[in-house]
């Protein structure tokens, strides 16, 4: 997915003499506002300079029937039946079953190691899903990802990708997102989440603060900023 250009902040490091036992509420939220605020700062940073701390890894293509799993793993379970889903396999994507309630769901690959399940509503299936296939389908071919952001804006600048019709809603409800800092080149998880539509808003505009988001990761705040952007909200805890 492509992300804004704007200068990444780097957040300052956790306050190691404030102890609270892991498994507390007070310690998971703190684990959670965490997670919120590094993924946060990831979202600052150009899709090019994941790989500028490692080595370029290679996409793994996943079996179809975990594949399929995973993706609907993103969705609440009332729309699971009905949710489309499109998968990604060594020859590209794949439709393995068409939507009947205007959901479609896959793992979204913006990154050679990330795996992002997502289950976008009507308005996300037509504007947003194209460029998801289209970017996992250069991922697999081996395409870099600075080239990748250049072919994406292109995409834009034409016309053929577009911001969503209206306001919607993606569920990114998995217990296993998978996602790399590009500060230190690992690879960890984020909490479930909500993301609606909000083209072109930014953080600024919303009174988001990083140092809120780790006290309160409930908080929203904007990812992905320009005509793809979501305001994302934490509803549930991280994975262990």
């Amino acid at each position: 997915m492509m992300v804004t250009n704007e200068r990444r902040r780097d957040f300052p490091t956790p306050d190691s003499s404030r102890r609270i036992a892991p498994g507390s509420a007070g310690g998971r939220r703190r684990r959670a506002g965490a997670l919120v605020a590094g993924v946060l700062g990831t979202l600052c940073v150009p899709s090019a300079a994941l790989l500028a701390q490692t080595e370029e890894p290679t996409l793994e293509v996943l079996p179809l029937e975990e594949e399929t799993r995973l993706a609907l793993s993103a969705a609440p379970e009332h729309l699971r039946d009905g949710a489309g889903v499109v998968a990604l396999t060594a020859d590209g994507f794949v439709t393995v079953r068409e939507t009947r309630n205007g959901f479609t769901c896959v793992v979204n690959r913006d990154h050679p190691l990330n795996r992002k399940p997502t289950c976008y509503d009507p308005a996300g299936t037509a504007a947003i899903l194209p460029k998801v296939e289209f970017v996992g389908r250069l991922l697999l071919e081996g395409v870099a990802l600075d080239e990748i952001d250049r072919r994406v804006e292109e995409k834009f600048a034409s016309g053929e990708f577009v911001a969503p019709s209206r306001p919607g809603i993606a569920y990114m409800l998995s217990a296993e997102i998978r996602n790399v800092d590009p500060r230190t080149g690992e690879v960890g998880t984020f909490p479930p989440h909500l993301m609606f539509y909000a083209p072109n808003l930014t953080n600024e505009d919303i009174g988001a603060s990083f140092e809120a988001m780790r006290e309160h990761p409930w908080l929203p705040f904007v990812g992905y900023q320009g005509p793809h952007g979501f305001i994302i909200v934490v509803v549930g805890d991280p994975a262990p």
